[in-house]
């Protein structure tokens, strides 16, 4: 109903809005994993596609199924998905609408991995534990690739240099190379 009742102006602002949460999400500090439980189509689907990694149920079944009701997906839909799987994958998902299940999504590079459903939060929260143990080094990770996506291959390795030596500002590099020399694990504090 909403749709029906949308002006072309509406939708555009949707999308704006829509894009300026999602490229939030893209671009925080911190990791972001979507745990795929069942259907994520249209939004849903785009949604998950900003967030830096997907674990999917069993059951998951993922599209971009928007062209079945006359649009195209209007969230970055059309760019995440082609970026993430590839243009061709991702122009047969979008121009068919056709809804791919969990398998198939880990296989085309959708989803990372696939779990039994009844285990996709414990194994969810147990990579969201083990990356937030991780030195300050994954957040300037995720900025480095971030931001190779934002730019030109030249641009984006020189980006990346900058992001390097960075990390050899932090406490936790520090930490990580003495630990190493000691032969210990060592104790990152995420600073």
């Amino acid at each position: 109903r909403m749709l029906k009742e949308r002006t072309p102006q509406d939708a555009t602002a949707a999308s704006k809005k829509a894009n300026e949460i999602l490229l939030f999400m893209e671009s925080m500090d911190e990791p972001m994993i979507a745990a795929i439980n069942g259907w994520a189509l249209g939004g849903g689907c785009e949604v998950a596609l900003a967030c830096d990694i997907r674990i999917a149920s069993e059951r998951a079944q993922i599209g971009q199924t928007e062209v079945r009701v006359g649009i195209m997906p209007g969230y970055g839909g059309n760019v995440r998905l082609m970026r993430l799987i590839g243009p061709g994958r991702a122009k047969e998902m979008i121009y068919t609408g056709r809804v791919v299940k969990a398998q198939e999504a880990e296989r085309i590079g959708l989803v990372n991995r696939v779990v039994p459903h009844e285990k996709l939060m414990e194994e969810t929260m147990a990579l969201a534990k083990e990356i937030a143990k991780g030195p300050a080094a994954v957040h300037f990770a995720k900025k480095a690739m971030f931001q190779a996506c934002q730019n030109s291959y030249q641009e984006a390795l020189k980006k990346d240099s900058e992001l390097y030596g960075e990390v050899y500002k932090t406490e936790d590099f520090k930490e990580g190379v003495t630990a190493f020399l000691e032969k210990r694990k060592p104790s990152f504090k995420n600073r």
